[in-house]
């Protein structure tokens, strides 16, 4: 069984490209900063986007953004402020979204939005704990049928979005389209930005032969003999109150 399931990861590892970066350490090259209202500055130091607090702050991506089936990648940190530190706005086919991270008071995490609800309200809610000053890394992959997003390489979320109206939260962030990052009333470090198109059509993912094991919605199929389903994770703003 062992030996199957690495057979499966293997060949499933060709279907992954190699990393574009799309930050270069260096410079603002590829981005330009968005045109929020009351935005704080944005610099590059010592090989860190930096984006300054402001109401909100962000950069937009100038060039040919992903398409298709893909994976992006980023490292980020909250160095002051209390709200989302990471908000990531991404194509899906010919709509867009966002990945909020640290959001309605620094801990919610989820998609804005999927069927008009937004990043605090749907099924891909999480709730988890920041620390201020450390570095969090940040994957998130984007197929016609699902988006998957890890945080640290442990999978936060997989939804299932074929028949789903996918779309961005109404208001400014739609200023990030087709890629951006932005954070929220808070001051926030990027870095090792990049991304790679993947050998996929949807469905259960070729790079991710975990997928196929579960049925819909992420609630376990039949698994292996000794494998165990992972129970839900918290979901509610409430639980994110209480870890602010």
């Amino acid at each position: 069984m062992r030996a199957w399931i690495l057979g499966w990861l293997l060949a499933g590892l060709a279907f992954a490209q190699e990393w574009r970066p799309l930050f270069d350490g260096r410079s603002l090259a590829g981005w330009q900063v968005t045109g929020f209202a009351g935005h704080g500055a944005v610099e590059v130091e010592d090989g860190v986007l930096i984006l300054n607090q402001g109401q909100i702050t962000g950069v937009t991506w100038t060039n040919e953004p992903p398409k298709g089936d893909y994976e992006i990648e980023l490292e980020a940190r909250r160095e002051l402020g209390s709200d989302f530190f990471c908000g990531l706005t991404f194509p899906v086919g010919d709509r867009f979204c966002t990945w909020i991270v640290g959001g309605w008071g620094g801990a919610v995490v989820g998609l804005s939005s999927i069927d008009g609800a937004d990043a605090a309200n749907n099924n891909t809610t999480r709730v988890m704990k920041f620390e201020t000053d450390r570095w969090y890394r940040f994957r998130l992959r984007v197929t016609s049928a699902r988006i998957t997003a890890w945080i640290d390489d442990e999978e936060k979320f997989a939804a299932d979005i074929a028949g789903k109206d996918v779309d961005l939260r109404p208001g400014d962030i739609y200023l990030s389209k087709p890629l951006g990052i932005a954070s929220y009333n808070t001051r926030s470090g990027l870095r090792n930005i990049r991304w790679r198109p993947l050998g996929t059509s949807g469905g259960a993912s070729a790079t991710d032969p975990s997928r196929a094991l579960r049925g819909s919605g992420g609630v376990p199929a039949v698994l292996p003999a000794g494998m165990e389903p992972v129970p839900p994770r918290e979901t509610s703003v409430a639980a994110a109150r209480r870890l602010a």
